[in-house]
This record gives structure tokens, sequence and C-alpha cells, in this order.
């Protein structure tokens, strides 16, 4: 695996007229774990069956991507440079992280083409799905489509982020480091302003009572008391 420092990335601290510094989403990486001629110590297919018996929420975590006019990606690595608007992907691996600072944490693949817009964003918004929500997170989870056609949202608070309409909670938050963690990179960002559906709001209210989406085994399924 190529050697990749830890790249810590300045907060941005406080809004300004400028918007959100963009960040380095650092180059893409031979993935290889191992040397050639090792022996990988688990079996990816039975890695991944034995971690699905762990439950986790699902979010999505999007951003405003400002493009820039960014040189074209190289050959095999995207081609996501230019572009401009709203970007988003589906997250499982999301976790607060510390109280003080408010810290939360997100995984992404290093092969993952949305995750260069979101680091050119320098900021981000985790919407928590709702029990619900299940094709809201599948069309999220498809590489390469447009993911917020037919979408609504509006501006997070303080970062300008996407946050979708009917979620049952979300936090709004500025990138504050960018760790290597094999073939995936684990982003932290202090939380900026966060909240959950209106209880004024019958829809909310409602959806928030369903519960959150929850993942398991491959399938998506609903918490009941």
């Amino acid at each position: 695996m190529a050697a990749t420092a830890v790249r810590y990335l300045r907060s941005v601290g406080a809004a300004t007229s400028a918007g959100p510094t963009p960040v380095d989403p650092l180059p893409r990486p031979d993935l290889r774990a191992v040397a050639e001629d090792e022996r990988a110590p688990v079996d990816p297919a039975e890695f991944r069956r034995v971690l699905g018996h762990f439950a986790s929420g699902v979010t999505i975590v999007a951003a405003h991507d400002p493009g820039g006019g960014a040189p074209e990606a190289p050959a095999g690595q995207g081609g996501t440079a230019g572009q401009e608007g709203p970007a988003g992907f589906a997250c499982q691996s999301f976790a607060s992280l510390s109280l003080d600072p408010p810290l939360v944490a997100f995984m992404v693949a290093r092969t993952s083409t949305t995750w260069p817009r979101i680091a050119r964003a320098g900021a981000f918004c985790v919407n928590v799905l709702g029990a619900d929500q299940e094709a809201l997170c599948r069309s999220f989870a498809v590489s390469g489509a447009d993911k917020f056609a037919g979408v609504a949202y509006e501006a997070a608070p303080v970062t300008g982020s996407p946050l979708l309409d009917g979620v049952p909670a979300w936090i709004d938050c500025r990138i504050h480091a960018v760790h290597t963690g094999g073939d995936h990179l684990i982003v932290v960002g202090r939380v900026e302003a966060l909240g959950t559906a209106d209880s004024a709001d019958p829809v909310g209210e409602d959806r928030a009572a369903d519960g959150p989406l929850l993942f398991h085994r491959g399938r998506f399924g609903r918490f009941s008391q």
C-alpha cells in the first residue's frame, strides 16, 4: 500500500463570507494491505459476513460541491473534478466521537468518487434516515446516478450543506481532520449545528416515532419495542 501520511485539516472555525475552506481529498493509493507474497489474514467474504451481524443506523452524508473549475480528474479516478452542486452518499459507518469539542466521524472508501467533492466543500451534513426512508437510502447508494433528482432539501443553517426534507435528525459539520484507515478514510467533523424533526410538524413527528432505518446482515429493517 502506498505510504500516505496522516493528514490533519485545520478547523475553519466560524463561517465567513468566503465560505468553508476546501480540503485535500488525499491521492488515490494502491489499496493492497499485504505484500504480494503474503496471505491476507482474514478472508474478505468472511470478514463481511461476521461484521454484518453488527446492526447500524443509516445516514446520507451530503455536501455542496463548489466545483470551481478544477482540472479534469486523471483517467480511472472518477471524473468528479470541476463538478458543482450537491453531492452525497449513503453511509452506515457514522458515529459520535467527542462531546467537548463536539465531533462526529464517518468512514468512506478511498476509491469513492463522492468523497473528493465533499472534501472540496470542506463541510457536510449528516442526514439520519428514518424507518420509512429505505428507498431514499438505496437511491444514494447507486454510483454514477443523479442522486438528488427529485429529492427535496434545504441548506443546513451554518455550512449550507444539503439538509434533506423529512429526515428525523441532522448534524451540520465542518471537516476537522482526515485520517487514513486501510482502504478507507476516517473523516472527523466538528459539529456546528444539529437538530431533530420539528415536533410541531405531524409528518416529522410521525417519522421520528417510527424509529430509525437499520441495516443488519445485508438487509434493511426497523426497531421495534
